[in-house]
């Protein structure tokens, strides 16, 4: 656009253009190139201390303006920071000022700024201050400060003290650092148009009352903030160190290895010219955003004395003289500063504005899915009835129908298979327990057979004695079929009361009514268990009976051994094998016992009917345990809880399902995480 104007009669253009993008101060030979107008530098800066503009354009119709581009941006990320967008871990573009301590950071922000900041031996900046610049066309500066909920404006007079009273508020009146900001805004003529966050000086040994941990505190402090990928890094460096041994480096360093999003700023130049133009063009220390020499104010000189003292310092003095004017003085760092904000804020916004969505979303989720707060009885019922079907739902499908889906990651709430489990192992503990005697072969049998002789007819197999036999195997088996019943009873009780912890969680009162109830009700269920597998072994015990043909055929194959048996007892055989009784040792049998014979088919006999009353216990204990259970979920779970929850009484039911204060914390604060995520959302959608 310039290059269309005859450049030796539109000098006064340039220099209002030059007002109007507020550049005035610096008037860069990209404005002013030295092949058109090599005196456009003083010329400019004859115009300005003159103020003879009457050949200046009234008015200046510029296609895009600095601020009518970025000035938007920064609105928009000085609210999203405002409303605090950053506790719900959305990062925000910032420059961050670092150094170490006396460096000149604050030096620094009053020469950007133009006003006055604490200053003193020691820490001064105890707490990050978020400076926001912002430049206005009204010659009259306007400055409020906000901390801890307050906003105030001020002078430019009362900054020091202003800044001074919030610090000893936010982080005591000692030496201690705290990482709670100020933010002061500053709306000024011919202000630079940036956000930045000055943190405390860098410092290792603890001088005048500091905490003996001052270096950790401000280490936390500064990490906090420039770890984001978004933050850019001013790095102040005072021009008499060794940069590489800079402790602000060397955290720069931490978390920009590459210096990609760090820029260095060098201060005190006028204390150590020599050497310098070496140290900032060989970058020993990776400043990738490059290096800007300052000179800051001293002692009381204005801005305008000390802006012209920086132009005539890096012009005149012969080591700093040769450092290009691209890397020196304040306007230049003000214009270096305001493109990379505008580059980073540009760059970021697109995910910040995906991040907030994100995160709007679940805490969205999170609200809907707490309870729904009631405020009348007629609500408390509804809720109330509403949690026992989901109780009675879920249990269902955990135990009936085996849909664990609300219960991926708890191997143990799948219902189904840990039963099975414990049905098999009964199962296989019983149909691996075969009808065998204790001692030498057939004794038993035969003692019994002795005392009962006269009681029966010489062929028939006295009832009593099978009963006798029967029940002396049963009895070590009488346990294991309790064990099952209390651990079947044990684990469904676990079951339904985690899912009643989890469904009654945000009611206190609730649950422990509910878990109550429901205990009762399984103590009495547990005892009906134990009870029905109590008969179920008397019956077993006292009663002879059955049709399974399965008895009939174990006995006629036994007919086969019963004949190979006798036979090796008459030929006076050593051993003989039985089915179901393995290698016979026939030195223990009793040979010339005349109940030899009897007592091997009452032996037989019961083998036979043992194999029936383990397959019947397999089936019959575990099938009423199933039976029970499903009892327990679809008819006396939800009606044991309501008549302890609501009794005689359904005006109770309010108190009942009072939430309880973690929940209500909880929701409060999901509320207020909604509306500011949505606020900020609204905030973005204006530029975007």
């Amino acid at each position: 656009m310039l290059g269309a104007f005859n450049p030796l009669n539109t000098f006064s253009y340039y220099v209002r253009l030059c007002r109007e993008l507020r550049l005035w101060q610096e008037l860069p030979e990209r404005l002013f190139p030295e092949r058109l107008f090599p005196e456009g530098r003083a010329a400019a800066m004859f115009l300005e201390e003159s103020g003879d503009i009457s050949s200046m354009p009234e008015k200046l119709h510029l296609d895009i303006s600095y601020n009518e581009r970025i000035r938007p941006l920064l609105d928009a990320v000085d609210t999203l920071r405002n409303l605090g967008v950053m506790k719900e871990g959305i990062q925000l573009p910032s420059i961050v000022v670092v150094g170490d301590q006396s460096s000149g950071k604050s030096s620094v922000l009053e020469s950007l700024a133009g006003i006055s900041l604490p200053k003193g031996h020691g820490i001064c900046t105890r707490v990050p201050l978020i400076m926001r610049l912002q430049s206005c066309k009204s010659q009259e500066t306007q400055i409020t400060i906000q901390y801890s909920g307050i906003t105030r404006s001020i002078s430019e007079a009362q900054i020091t003290e202003a800044l001074n009273v919030a610090t000893e508020e936010i982080a005591g009146p000692g030496k201690e650092i705290s990482n709670t900001p100020i933010t002061l805004n500053v709306s000024k003529f011919n202000a630079p148009d940036l956000t930045m966050v000055d943190l405390p000086g860098i410092t290792r040994v603890p001088v005048h009352g500091q905490p003996q941990d001052i270096y950790e505190q401000i280490a936390r402090v500064i990490k906090q903030y420039i770890t984001p990928k978004e933050s850019i890094i001013l790095n102040v460096l005072s021009a008499s160190v060794d940069f590489p041994t800079c402790e602000s480096i060397r955290m720069s360093l931490q978390v920009d290895e590459k210096g990609e999003r760090t820029l260095a700023v060098v201060t005190k130049v006028d204390k150590a010219a020599e050497g310098l133009l070496e140290k900032v063009t060989v970058d020993a220390v990776n400043i990738g955003l490059g290096y800007v020499c300052v000179r800051n104010r001293i002692g009381n000189e204005s801005n305008a004395q000390a802006r012209q003292t920086e132009r005539e310092l890096f012009s005149n003095d012969p080591h700093l003289s040769k450092i290009d004017k691209s890397m020196v003085g304040i306007p230049v760092l003000a214009e270096r500063l305001m493109k990379i904000q505008a580059l980073g804020i540009s760059k970021c916004l697109p995910d910040i504005v995906r991040k907030i969505d994100t995160t709007l979303s679940k805490r969205q989720a999170e609200l809907n899915s707490l309870p729904r707060h009631f405020s009348s009885s007629v609500d408390a019922t509804i809720e109330f009835m509403r949690l026992m079907d989901s109780i009675k739902g879920i249990i269902h499908r955990l135990l009936i129908q085996g849909n664990t889906e609300n219960f991926q990651d708890e191997p143990e709430m799948n219902c189904i298979a840990c039963l099975t489990r414990m049905f098999k192992s009964y199962s296989r503990d019983l149909l691996a327990t075969n009808y065998k005697s204790t001692g030498n072969l057939l004794v038993e049998e035969v003692n019994l057979l002795e005392e009962a002789r006269g009681l029966s007819l010489p062929n028939f197999l006295p009832h009593s004695v099978f009963l006798n036999l029967l029940q002396s195997r049963m009895v070590s088996f009488s346990e294991r079929s309790r064990d099952l019943a209390l651990q079947a009873c044990d684990y469904l009780d676990k079951v339904i009361c985690r899912v009643i912890d989890l469904q009654t969680e945000c009611y206190p009162q609730l649950q422990s009514a509910s878990r109550r109830a429901f205990q009762a009700l399984m103590d009495r269920k547990k005892d009906e268990c134990v009870r029905y597998v109590e008969d179920a072994l008397e019956m077993h015990k006292t009663i002879v009976y059955t049709e399974n043909p399965s008895y009939t055929e174990f006995l006629q194959r036994m007919q086969e051994f019963k004949k190979r048996f006798m036979e090796a007892i008459n030929q006076n055989s050593s051993s003989v094998e039985i089915e179901g009784m393995g290698q016979i040792d026939l030195q223990k049998v009793p040979k010339t016992c005349d109940l030899l014979e009897a007592a091997l088919e009452m032996k037989m006999s019961l083998m036979a009917y043992w194999s029936v009353v383990r397959i019947r216990l397999a089936d019959d204990i575990p099938l009423h345990l199933r039976f029970v259970f499903q009892k327990i979920v679809q008819n006396d779970l939800v009606s044991c809880i309501m008549k302890e929850v609501m009794g005689e009484d359904f005006t109770k039911i309010g108190n009942i399902l009072e939430e309880c204060s973690a929940t209500t914390n909880r929701r409060r604060n999901l509320i207020k995480s909604v509306d500011l995520l949505r606020e900020s959302k609204s905030a973005l959608s204006k530029i975007m």
